[in-house]
């Protein structure tokens, strides 16, 4: 590859598959293009396994590129069968409109937007889908679509055992035509996906070279998955949102401090900016010393995410509590109602360390508690709070809790 973006991404990890990839670095090469990615608006955020797609497109426009992010309320009406062994819960017209704004307040950290050349722009598929009636839709691209060839992605081939409906059969091609609508609108000809989303993004491939005789490109990305080889998604339980209403800065700075050994080369690389020289030197650190890159890396994503003063008060929150310092400034907080001499099960559970008692109960017993610096041994005891409390679940978990009033 010749041009300097496509070698950027190629060695931060980011590329997984291309359609051409010597026809995307000759297009890139000629350039500014316009490249598109999309999300469904299934949540009120982004978390943490949007990331490498997103962190693609700022390299994108870093590199003078221009931006076009989707939200897809047409395809969320749908739902996305990639990746799924049953159907998307049916959302309604509010939801969706909650879950779009919050949507673009998360890419909105990752991605400037504006009027200029490179200036991002967002747009909503609805607004053209709305357009179309049933009829009108089939009669413009039915016969774009073969069966044979829908029946062989990957997307539909898991889902037919679990019975899956028209109405998920459909999304593809709701896809496609989104690729086509923003070729023709913006001169859109790549489109960054996830690996999951290979074959929806090569639909609409195929559908540009029917309708318009050109060729568009995809680009995929590798899933992020944590250190059990999970995919990171809400739908599995261990989502870490961008919206800090969901998960605070604190938490986020903490997640990537906790990153397992043999993934903080990987996550310098896709979550941050640091030059790769850097990357290389701080990857190369061992035992305690490799905490320190690991502070690096929690700081930096951060900062990105929520800007410099929230990522310096994530570090130095996190710095005073491991420290001994015990400053709950900046950590997450929560206010509940306190009943005199609570038992300390119920009081765990209110505060959301836990779902259940017995899983509080077996934390307790492990001696894996601590409210005020003090281990909790004895789970049937009650404890008294006066205004506020610094409860640490393991070793990496601090939260503050305070007395409603």
């Amino acid at each position: 590859m010749k041009n300097e973006l496509l070698k950027e991404l190629e060695a931060r990890g980011f590329l997984n598959q291309s359609s051409n990839i010597e026809g995307l670095d000759d297009a890139l090469n000629a350039g500014r293009v316009a490249g598109y990615w999309g999300t469904d608006p299934t949540g009120d955020s982004l978390h943490v396994g949007h990331l490498a797609s997103l962190m693609l497109m700022r390299w994108f426009q870093k590199y003078g590129h221009k931006p076009i992010l989707l939200v897809g309320g047409a395809t969320g009406r749908i739902g996305d069968p990639s990746g799924r062994d049953k159907g998307r819960p049916m959302l309604t017209d509010e939801q969706i409109d909650k879950n779009c704004a919050g949507l673009r307040k998360s890419i909105s950290k990752f991605i400037s937007f504006g009027d200029g050349d490179s200036d991002a722009i967002m747009v909503d598929n609805y607004d053209w889908m709305k357009g179309y009636n049933h009829m009108d839709f089939l009669r413009e691209f039915g016969t774009d679509f073969t069966i044979p060839r829908m029946l062989s992605m990957e997307s539909v081939k898991r889902r037919l055992e679990n019975g899956m409906t028209f109405l998920e059969f459909n999304y593809m091609t709701f896809q496609a035509v989104d690729f086509l609508t923003l070729y023709k609108k913006y001169n859109c000809i790549l489109q960054f996906c996830g690996a999951d989303q290979w074959g929806n993004s090569i639909m609409g491939v195929e559908l540009i070279r029917k309708k318009m005789g050109k060729e568009a490109f995809v680009l995929s990305t590798a899933l992020i998955t944590d250190s059990k080889g999970e995919k990171i998604g809400k739908s599995a339980g261990n989502a870490v949102w961008v919206n800090e209403d969901k998960t605070s800065p604190y938490d986020y700075y903490q997640y990537f401090r906790n990153t397992p050994d043999d993934l903080v080369d990987k996550f310098l690389k896709i979550f941050t900016e640091i030059p790769l020289n850097e990357i290389e030197k701080l990857s190369k650190l061992q035992g305690a010393e490799l905490n320190e890159a690991k502070k690096i890396l929690a700081f930096a994503a951060t900062e990105i995410a929520h800007g410099k003063i929230a990522a310096m008060q994530a570090q130095e929150s996190a710095d005073a509590l491991f420290g001994g310092g015990g400053n709950s400034d900046n950590m997450p907080s929560i206010e509940i109602n306190v009943p005199e001499n609570v038992g300390v099960l119920d009081f765990l559970v209110s505060a959301g360390l836990f779902v259940s008692k017995s899983e509080a109960r077996r934390m307790v017993e492990q001696g894996g508690i601590q409210i005020d610096g003090k281990k909790i041994s004895d789970w049937k005891v009650g404890i008294n709070v006066a205004d506020e409390c610094i409860v640490q679940k393991g070793k990496k978990t601090f939260l503050r809790v305070v007395k409603k009033k």
